[in-house]
């Protein structure tokens, strides 16, 4: 730790600083308050302070006011040898840790500042841990640390303690009713219901029963009466996907739930009110199909209040092996498994067109077939579509690109020296370029003259 030893008389200030430094800190000294102040605006910031209460200029009670100024978690311990019960009052009242009284033992002040180290690395610790606690609360099923997925959590978290209807756009396989449950799990309302229904999975005389619910008799198996998805969410959040699904008939009925917050159930006269947050996804552009004539104009509107684009497994550079080992540990079922280095680049390559729900199903096959195996084979990883191996498997290794242009560069500037018996301002004006960036260069690529 950096501490700054303050203390005008030469004997405890050379015993205690040898006495810190044996103790493995870093001692940065002074014997004045003018320097002491000087060395509290440094970067970077010293740890902890002990100073002299009594110092040339205007002592130790102004290093600490500064000190508490630029770091009021900053631990700061008072020596003086004219200790009085009004001079601790006043030290602790302005946020010292600790005054001690002259003569000491240096083995006091070093035991005192190795306590007061431990206390504020964990304090730093918990503080961090609170941080990634409040990063990923919400999140706990969404594995991601690429730049569009970062982007996706922040926009969550920002949407989330609203009430505005959150439209989430992304290919199937992506994740999107994990992301409406995170907006649930983040809002006011998660203590409330959290009620999905897809329009994809029902027809359209059973979807808008499902929706809006039915009373009994009002149609020829309605045997009782139901309470549609609409009530089930009433104080919670209501998620509604494969929006693009929807017949044109149900999204007038919908387009009242959103206005109006009322359902009316099937065969039914009373209205009735619904407190919900809606939250709908889409695997289609909706603007497109607005433009088609397959999705009410003013039903995207509504909808679109507050987008959210998933983006595809393929854009998301780094995320696969994070995913790989989230599932392994998943469904291992309590077993190690590994992936060769070119097996786990052949995953990060393949374009995943099922996107996250093909790569789970993948890594849920190959532990399947893995038998005794604690490596995963890339043959059940992988389809066996000779177009996706074309693709993946490189016979050879590729540089990247930068590495190729930056070699041809230099073989490029070498050749125009040579070719100007390194006259540098000739070659400068047969490459089109100044003297001084041909020098940059050199400099760059370390090519430097033949002796002559």
């Amino acid at each position: 730790m950096r501490v700054l030893l303050a203390d005008d008389e030469v004997t405890i200030f050379v015993t205690l600083r040898d006495a810190l430094e044996e103790a493995g800190h870093e001692v940065l000294g002074a014997t004045d308050t003018r320097s002491a102040l000087a060395l509290l605006e440094e970067d970077p910031p010293v740890g902890v302070v002990v100073t002299d209460v009594r110092m040339p200029g205007e002592g130790g009670m102004a290093i600490l006011r500064r000190s508490i100024e630029l770091d009021p978690d900053r631990p700061v311990i008072l020596m003086t040898g004219y200790a009085t019960v009004e001079n601790v009052v006043e030290a602790l009242r302005l946020g010292a840790v600790d005054y001690v009284t002259k003569p000491f033992r240096n083995e006091t002040i070093v035991r005192r500042i190795e306590t007061l180290a431990r206390v504020r690395h964990l304090e730093r610790e918990n503080a961090a841990l609170r941080a990634e606690l409040e990063r990923v609360q919400g999140f706990e099923n969404i594995i991601g640390n690429s730049p569009g997925m970062r982007a996706v959590f922040e926009r969550v978290r920002t949407v989330a303690p609203t009430e505005a209807t959150v439209l989430i756009e992304g290919e199937s396989g992506t994740g999107k009713e994990r992301i409406a449950r995170a907006v649930h799990e983040l809002s006011g309302r998660a203590e409330g219901p959290f009620v999905a229904i897809s329009c994809a999975a029902l027809p359209e005389n059973l979807l808008e029963a499902e929706l809006f619910g039915h009373e009994k008799g009002a149609f020829t198996d309605a045997k009782r009466e139901r309470r549609g998805r609409f009530e089930l969410a009433n104080g919670g959040t209501f998620f509604l996907d494969d929006i693009d699904d929807m017949p044109l008939s149900v999204q007038v009925k919908l387009l009242r739930v959103l206005q109006e917050r009322q359902v009316e159930r099937l065969g039914a006269e009373e209205i009735l009110d619904v407190d919900i947050r809606v939250v709908v996804a889409t695997k289609r552009s909706l603007r497109e199909m607005v433009r088609e004539g397959s999705f009410r104009e003013d039903l995207f509107y509504r909808v679109n209040v507050v987008p959210i684009v998933l983006p595809p497994l393929r854009e998301r550079k780094g995320d696969v092996p994070l995913l790989v080992q989230h599932m392994l540990e998943r469904h291992g079922g309590g077993r190690e498994y590994r992936l060769a280095p070119s097996t786990l680049a052949m995953l990060e390559r393949y374009p995943w067109p099922g996107n996250v729900r093909e790569l789970e199903n993948a890594v849920q096959r190959a532990v399947a077939l893995a038998g005794g195996a604690g490596e995963l084979s890339a043959d059940d990883l992988l389809p066996p579509d000779p177009r996706w191996r074309g693709a993946t498997e490189v016979p050879q290794p590729v540089e990247p690109l930068r590495d190729v242009l930056k070699a041809a560069e230099r073989a490029h500037l070498v050749r125009a020296l040579e070719l100007t018996g390194w006259h540098r301002s000739q070659a400068a004006e047969l490459l089109g370029i100044s003297r001084k960036v041909l020098w940059e260069k050199m400099r760059d690529h370390g090519i430097e003259a033949p002796p002559r």
